[in-house]
């Protein structure tokens, strides 16, 4: 019989002997003391990076009358976003969560407001490109530094893998709610709602996460970190390769928010685009919790493969889809299949990447969700104004493919080096890699 292993309590800082090869739950993980003070505040406050793109789309596409210029003002916001979002986490790395939140609530909130009263107010087209800019570069990365504050509770406890799951389910929760809370909102509300909305959840949330001192990691341990690990994740090849992945994912969920919104309006039911986005959003969501709490023998590069070989194929659809019945259909098949690419993805950071670039990793991965739903926002409102409507569906389509394909020719990048040695400008770092 296999010996019991001896697990060190995070919480109570005690021995104790459990059964070995069981990965704990997500109700003990959220048992861990302390964990919901920064919980809490941080869902609230990272509901707007879900909820940026399609307000912009739906309250400039009502005051424009155009998609494709909504697209661009989103896809403006969805580039900067994307552009500083790495950079965010390094700053916060380097002086602490707090001194780069706090600035960065007050001026996202100012700049989304601007651009709101802008776009209500018929300005110049280009001023909203103008209040766009920072609207995206200073969207707070609540997300990493979640991640991050786990890492400090449960360092060296084997709560850390349910962690990391429990985090990619709630990153594709926010991914979900956002834009179908947004939509709601946009269209039951008003145009300008979705906007507002986000804005009083960034400066409310923001500012009670950033309260929280006593869980965010302390400069101290992150300079630790940086002297023995200071190369960019950039360098390692596996991230890179994941960036393309991502980037088709938000394809398809720029190019979801716009097409479903004109091809609804279309066919005169523009409620009916809630009720859509709801059922793809059923389907992540429900994949997304079974697949965090499965404790996988697969190995994850392979996940990855078999996993967005399935999107890009239900992805590819969509543009073919005639009736409201059948669009819904394929959406839900779609939502099912992001959810195990999404948190496959962040799972092989943990791998990969040394512990001292992970929150600079998994900005790039988040930020190029970001660009990817911002380039599909703008090719699909394009595509909608110019061709038929569903036109837009191209995009997923397009997005998916071709990111499986590069993923495809370079799926040896993604194999954890052997050992648990991760390699960057030439140094070897030991880290700790859990077994799936």
């Amino acid at each position: 019989m296999p010996e019991k292993a001896t697990v060190t309590d995070p919480v109570n800082k005690t021995a104790k002997t459990d059964k070995p090869a069981q990965r704990p739950g997500y109700g003990q993980l959220l048992r861990t003391r302390g964990a919901w003070t920064f919980l809490l505040p941080g869902f609230a406050a990272r509901q707007p990076f879900a909820m940026l793109t399609i307000s912009i789309v739906l309250l400039v596409q009502h005051t424009s009358g155009s998609y494709g210029t909504a697209g661009a003002v989103s896809a403006a916001t969805g580039v900067s976003m994307a552009l500083f979002a790495p950079y965010s986490g390094k700053l916060a790395d380097r002086f602490g969560q707090r001194a780069v939140l706090l600035p960065g609530v007050l001026v996202h909130t100012a700049s989304g407001l601007t651009l709101t009263v802008l776009a209500l107010s018929g300005a110049p087209t280009w001023t909203l490109f103008l209040a766009a800019v920072p609207t995206g570069a200073s969207t707070p990365q609540v997300g990493p530094m979640v991640r991050a504050r786990w890492g400090v509770k449960l360092q060296g406890s084997p709560l850390m893998q349910t962690a990391a799951a429990f985090e990619s389910v709630t990153d594709e929760f926010t991914f979900v709610l956002g834009p179908l809370f947004a939509t709601a909102l946009c269209t039951g509300v008003h145009p300008a709602a979705g906007l507002f909305t986000e804005a009083a959840l960034t400066l409310v949330g923001g500012l009670l996460f950033a309260a929280q001192k006593s869980t965010q990691p302390s400069v101290a341990e992150i300079a630790g970190h940086a002297r023995v690990e200071h190369a960019s994740a950039l360098r390692v090849p596996g991230v890179r390769v994941l960036i393309v992945a991502f980037l088709g994912i938000g394809s398809v969920f720029g190019g979801m928010q716009v097409s479903l919104a004109a091809y609804t309006e279309a066919i005169g039911e523009p409620g009916l685009n809630g009720v859509l986005y709801g059922t793809f959003a059923a389907g992540n969501m429900l994949s997304g919790i079974v697949c965090g709490a499965i404790a996988w023998k697969i190995a994850p590069q392979r996940r990855l493969l078999v996993g967005y070989t399935a999107l890009a194929l239900t992805a590819s659809g969509l543009w073919a889809a005639q009736s409201v019945l059948l669009l819904a259909g394929l959406g839900l098949l779609v939502g099912v299949c992001i959810a195990p690419a999404l948190i496959t993805g962040y799972t092989l950071v943990e791998k990969i990447v040394p512990a001292g670039a992970r929150t600079e990793a998994f900005t790039w991965l988040t930020g190029a969700v970001a660009l990817g739903q911002a380039a599909a926002v703008t090719v699909a409102g394009q595509l909608e104004d110019r061709f038929w409507d569903g036109a837009g569906f191209l995009v997923p389509m397009g997005g998916t493919v071709l990111a499986l394909g590069i993923i495809y020719l370079l799926r040896s990048r993604l194999v954890p080096p052997s050992g648990g040695r991760t390699v960057a400008r030439g140094v070897g770092h030991r880290v700790p890699v859990a077994v799936d």
